[in-house]
């Protein structure tokens, strides 16, 4: 346990460090967030703040392990996937931010490079580390074998949770705040199932959020953009798949689950009935534009998100 608060407190203490430097670097390199036109209307004041806050959040998580956590092929997995959606990321706030092109990735080439890390997630964890094709059940006696529908099912994860914390990304201290509950629940449930090595990674998560909640808390100084959301959900991810704990972890991150799938629903309502089913999607745009203050909605999120990771360690 001391290894774990002494983790958090190393992550936390790095970005702490390096959010004063990074921030005035980020603005003089005019690194602004870009504000949708169609956003709503009380988010124009925020054009300009710099992003690319990943940068020193997800360089805090990889220090922060590599100090503590001893090299294992599971952290060495674990970082590669993290690692992996922080360069992705990184690409796609490049593009967007210096080369001025709102779109950033291309869909195929974000997708192409997910995939890329779910199949070597799928070679090292079956082939190194023998991680069984069975997905665990709660409240069930038997494991359900999969057999070679494990695969799909680690492309899904990788993919699903990368994107689905991408999209929480939408609020000042939304993302980072659910990021470091989820975290934290995923602590008990390494140290449950044994994964100690795995534990001070997700330490190393949870400090990094709470210090970045220091500069990204309403009125934000500092966005973490694709950078760093991208990432996040691929850390998140890893210790789902690597805990084999793949449905605890959609409990846990209920929060994430609701902001991918409002965006779904809208877009199929939308393409089918021309009809909208939010007033805007991801879902916590609904209730800004349904009269709640920004910090009402993240407050009201990150309780949700606590009594899930709650009941998802009750399962456990």
């Amino acid at each position: 346990m001391t290894n774990i608060l002494i983790t958090m407190a190393i992550a936390a203490g790095i970005v702490l460090l390096l959010g004063p430097i990074m921030i005035p670097l980020l603005h003089k390199l005019k690194f602004g967030q870009s504000i949708r036109e169609e956003g709503p209307k009380s988010h124009q004041k925020k054009s300009g703040t710099p992003t690319m806050g990943g940068l020193f959040l997800i360089s805090a998580i990889i220090i922060a392990t590599v100090i503590k956590a001893p090299m294992t092929t599971e952290i060495i997995l674990a970082l590669f996937i993290l690692i992996g959606h922080f360069i992705l990321g990184f690409l796609d706030d490049y593009i967007k931010v210096v080369k001025k092109r709102n779109l950033g990735l291309k869909t195929r080439q974000k997708l192409l490079g997910q995939i890329i890390i779910a199949l070597v997630t799928m070679i090292i964890a079956t082939q190194m580390l023998n991680i069984r094709t069975t997905l665990w059940l709660p409240f069930a006696s038997n494991e359900l074998d999969l057999g070679i529908l494990y695969y799909p099912l680690v492309l899904f994860v990788i993919v699903g949770a990368s994107n689905a914390v991408n999209l929480t990304d939408g609020l000042d201290g939304l993302a980072s705040g659910n990021m470091a509950i989820a975290a934290s629940c995923y602590v008990v449930v390494c140290m449950l199932t044994s994964h100690m090595d795995l534990a001070l990674f997700c330490a190393a998560t949870v400090g990094a959020c709470v210090g970045f909640l220091r500069f990204n808390f309403h009125p934000a100084k500092i966005f973490m953009g694709d950078t760093g959301s991208l990432a996040l959900g691929g850390a998140f991810a890893a210790v789902g798949i690597l805990t084999h704990t793949e449905i605890l972890l959609a409990i846990i991150g209920f929060i994430f689950v609701c902001e991918a799938l409002s965006v779904i629903i809208q877009v199929i309502s939308f393409q089918t009935t021309g009809k909208r089913v939010f007033k805007m999607s991801p879902i916590h745009h609904h209730f800004e534009l349904s009269g709640w203050k920004e910090t009402k909605v993240v407050f009201v999120f990150w309780l949700v998100g606590l009594i899930c990771g709650v009941i998802g360690l009750s399962i456990m």
